[in-house]
């Protein structure tokens, strides 16, 4: 009699680009209006390259490349293509030039704000992406704030609260045409003062296909937690915590071992 695997949370990589840097920025801060407001956690010295291979070398599967504004494409490629088919895409992305990101190495193409043109959804957007690249080529991002108890879709660098609620109904509409969605606590991100704990408990019961969480995670126990909240159906991102990001609470190496031991308890 066949046994079925029980799935466990793992850690997604990511490449953040601003100006074409690699950078860790307080995502609350991003603001076109303000942009002397912008609080950055970390700048590296390292090429979007370096990081690229870093994760290609660990097999670490499923990290994202997001390119928060302009100036950035360049950066983009420079990762893609230093792990073909390796990393996913995102910021700026619309059904026009998916396929150019497709076609220079990305593994899939990450959407937000081009689905909600002036802050509303739009089903006949999110139906042309799908079709351009395939359901199995699109990831959602519906990274949000949180206002009361919900949590509402926030586009163009987290700064446009759109009309859409994050909820076991929006995700299953979204669901139909896309083969991941991702998902950044805004409100926490860059912060490192622990995860959103509600919302990733509410997108274990919710989600039913592969979700990547990002915001806030501290220390290297946040995995074993993000696994136990969400039964494991949601992976996690580590941004400025990691010390390849700057930060000193949690060593990238330990992180490839816990992935290479299978042991997140």
């Amino acid at each position: 009699m066949a046994h079925c695997l029980t799935r466990r949370s793992t850690f997604r990589p990511c490449i953040d680009l601003h100006d074409g840097q690699v950078k860790q920025i307080v995502g609350s801060t991003l603001s076109d209006a303000e942009p002397e407001a912008l609080k950055t956690n970390f700048v590296t010295s390292q090429s979007p390259r370096d990081f690229a291979h870093s994760y290609k070398d660990h097999n670490l599967q499923g990290g994202h490349v997001i390119k928060l504004g302009p100036r950035n494409d360049d950066a983009a490629k420079e990762a893609l293509a230093a792990w073909p088919n390796g990393l996913q895409i995102g910021g700026g992305i619309t059904a026009a030039n998916a396929q150019e990101w497709l076609d220079a190495g990305a593994n899939k193409i990450i959407v937000t704000s081009y689905l909600f043109p002036e802050a509303k959804f739009s089903r006949e957007r999110l139906e042309a992406v799908s079709k351009a690249v395939g359901k199995d080529k699109l990831v959602v991002d519906v990274s949000c704030r949180r206002r009361g108890d919900k949590w509402l879709v926030a586009t163009n660098k987290w700064q446009d609260i759109t009309d859409m609620e994050v909820s076991k109904e929006s995700l299953d509409l979204l669901s139909e045409f896309c083969s991941e969605f991702l998902v950044h606590a805004a409100d926490v991100e860059g912060l490192c003062q622990g995860i959103d704990e509600d919302l990733v408990r509410k997108l274990g019961e919710w989600v039913t296909i592969p979700t990547t969480y990002a915001g806030g995670a501290k220390h290297i126990s946040d995995l074993a937690l993000v696994n136990s909240l969400s039964n494991g159906k949601v992976d996690l991102t580590y941004g400025s915590a990691l010390d390849i990001f700057g930060g000193t609470f949690v060593k990238f190496q330990e992180l490839v071992e816990v992935m290479r031991n299978g042991e997140i308890q």
